[in-house]
């Protein structure tokens, strides 16, 4: 039987893992950490979100990027400190423009195939992930934004992705909790909202149970072709592999290069807070239908009962975990402002590196040698994509292994 390492914990390498067990493959998840999704998938924004699916490669973008350079609260930070690694993916970044419409429909169509795999495998693994089918409210402050957003909508729906144009009243009526001046909003009724680190640890039970051999505290020191196998040197551990498939998130890019590979994944950080929702009064006053605020580019989801999760900003300062106190405070402010009868005493920081790829396309197929896989490079959607794109990595894997061994 062939073995396969899946290289990452995280939301894609679990889901990656449990597809390939669900159809008979041998398994071993290898991940540094003691536990699944300690990393990235501990504490996102929490949306499953195919009415987020356009791609950054737009003028727009640039134009933010440089007009917020000397705000530290920005909600896109670009630290002017140069590098090799940030220069050739703003390259690249830049080269993918011309695809922007190609590549945010398709990111579109995956986002919606990953809806039923991830729905299904909650269901027959008994997950509790605090799923709420509420949809998502895009909401705009000014005319200009929600004008832009009729275009991105059209693009969408090409994707196959239906999400309508609100009025003010509408919107009060769809979240009667927001407060604050806007324009109009967007609402994907389709979409909705969990803790992802709830399901990617109920997954990674699951694949326990259909027998993937789980390396928790293994960490991956090299990757090295070897008589037609893979080699996975873990610490002073060596294994020879049939198949691996890399879905180690920002590490992808340096794990890729061992295998002659050029996967130029960005770490772009995140923060998110999560609000504890302890006392009655902040409860009612805590929304229930997920949000996005476009001017703040900031993101909500009520996680249960006790639990406002909000998420956002985008920070390109290479690897770095610190959370800052100046990029956290907006996301306070922010629910001070638009829900101000919650209670903001016990607020929880967090800060985690997405894997961008610069035409914001997640990487997922065959490397250039054999029995080399990646499933990785999700960005901000990974929670939203990852069931789709480890269905899509597991029927590749199992088609060579099966072509291989005829």
């Amino acid at each position: 039987m062939t073995r396969v390492a899946v290289l990452g914990a995280g939301i894609t390498g679990v889901t990656t893992a449990y597809a390939l067990a669900k159809r008979g493959v041998n398994v071993t998840l290898i991940e540094r950490h003691r536990y699944a999704a300690m990393e990235t998938s501990y504490a996102n924004g929490g949306q499953l979100s195919a009415s987020h699916a356009e791609v950054w490669n737009h003028k727009a973008t640039l134009w933010n990027a440089l007009k917020w350079m000397a705000r530290r609260d920005a909600p896109l930070l670009l630290h002017p400190t140069p590098s090799w690694h940030k220069l050739s993916w703003f390259a690249e970044f830049l080269a993918a423009m011309p695809d922007y419409e190609r590549n945010t429909i398709a990111t579109a169509r995956m986002a919606i195939a990953a809806r039923a795999h991830l729905f299904a495998w909650a269901q027959a693994e008994n997950i509790a992930f605090d799923h709420r089918r509420a949809g998502i409210l895009h909401v705009y402050r000014d005319k200009a934004g929600f004008e832009r957003a009729a275009g991105v909508s059209r693009l969408l729906a090409r994707g196959g992705l239906q999400r309508r144009a609100v009025s003010l009243l509408e919107m009060r009526a769809i979240e009667p909790a927001l407060h604050g001046d806007f324009y109009g909003g967007y609402y994907t009724d389709s979409d909705s909202t969990g803790d992802i680190h709830k399901f990617t640890s109920g997954l990674a039970d699951a694949c326990v149970r259909l027998g993937v051999a789980c390396r928790y505290g293994a960490q991956v020191t090299a990757l090295a072709r070897e008589h037609g196998k893979v080699r996975v040197t873990m610490d002073e551990d060596s294994v020879l592999f049939d198949v691996v498939v890399i879905c180690a998130g920002t590490a992808s890019r340096a794990m890729a290069a061992m295998l002659g590979d050029h996967v130029n994944v960005y770490p772009v950080k995140g923060y998110s807070i999560t609000v504890q929702l302890d006392d009655a009064a902040s409860q009612s006053a805590a929304p229930k239908v997920s949000l996005l605020d476009d001017a703040t580019k900031l993101v909500s989801s009520r996680l249960g009962e006790d639990r406002l999760r909000v998420a956002g900003t985008a920070e390109f300062n290479g690897v770095n975990h610190d959370i800052r106190a100046d990029r956290i405070r907006p996301l306070v402010r922010w629910v001070e402002q638009c829900f101000p009868c919650i209670n903001t005493r016990k607020v929880i920081p967090w800060a985690g590196l997405r894997p961008m790829l610069p035409a914001m396309l997640p990487k997922v197929g065959p490397g250039k040698a054999p029995g080399v896989y990646y499933n990785t490079g999700h960005g901000h959607l990974g929670w939203t994509l990852a069931a789709a794109t480890a269905e899509m990595v597991a029927e590749v894997v199992v088609a060579s292994s099966s072509a291989t061994s005829r």
